[in-house]
């Protein structure tokens, strides 16, 4: 696991998001990229229920990368990492956290790697409508955000163009510390609210 980058990718108005996406993988097939196999990150949120005041929020997670590992995000920013059956306990739970109706949303797509870099090229979906596109970038031989963020820009910089991104808002206040997991579930996780919020799903 090395540092990650996740972004959005604008969907031209002439375009349709997998028009996009074919554009983007031709793109990045050009690099000499070459398509290993797909990925999927997905999102389920739970309210509490009227036993717990004030009401609380849990995210829950799963990403491709890490099959056997299930990510929980509290409202307070807390992550909490537990084995694939943290599911089960969450369905056991229907008292105290409830499933929100419509908030389910994923991203999935194809896989590239060029040499020290993972892509990922994905659609994101909510109620089997399109959102939007993400891309995730990924220089697996670092885990300092710092000591490789130029690199991992000017790669992206080879497909993406002028749309390369800033450094993730979850990066900024550890550019110098180790890179985990859990940075890219909360980069996902920032980019899944900010589309429910322009689709009026929060």
């Amino acid at each position: 696991m090395g540092v990650t980058c996740v972004s959005q990718w604008p969907v031209p108005d002439v375009k349709s998001a997998q028009q996009a996406v074919e554009m983007l993988q031709r793109r990045l097939e050009a690099t000499g990229a070459t398509k290993a196999g797909s990925f999927c990150v997905d999102c389920e949120t739970y309210m509490s229920g009227q036993s717990i005041t004030p009401s609380k929020t849990a995210h829950v997670m799963h990403n491709t990368e890490h099959p056997l590992t299930c990510f929980a995000i509290m409202d307070s920013g807390t992550c909490l990492v537990a084995d694939s059956n943290f599911d089960q306990l969450m369905t056991k739970l229907k008292g105290f956290y409830t499933p929100r109706k419509g908030a389910k949303i994923e991203v999935k797509g194809p896989r590239y790697e060029y040499v020290d870099f993972i892509v990922k090229i994905g659609t994101v979906t909510t109620g089997g409508s399109s959102r939007g596109i993400l891309v995730e970038v990924e220089y697996t031989p670092c885990v300092v955000p710092n000591d490789c963020w130029s690199l991992l820009t000017e790669f992206m910089g080879t497909f993406m163009g002028d749309n390369k991104p800033p450094i993730p808002q979850v990066l900024t206040n550890k550019q110098d510390g180790i890179y985990t997991p859990t940075d890219t579930i909360l980069q996902y996780l920032e980019h899944f609210n900010n589309y429910r919020k322009s689709t009026g799903n929060k």
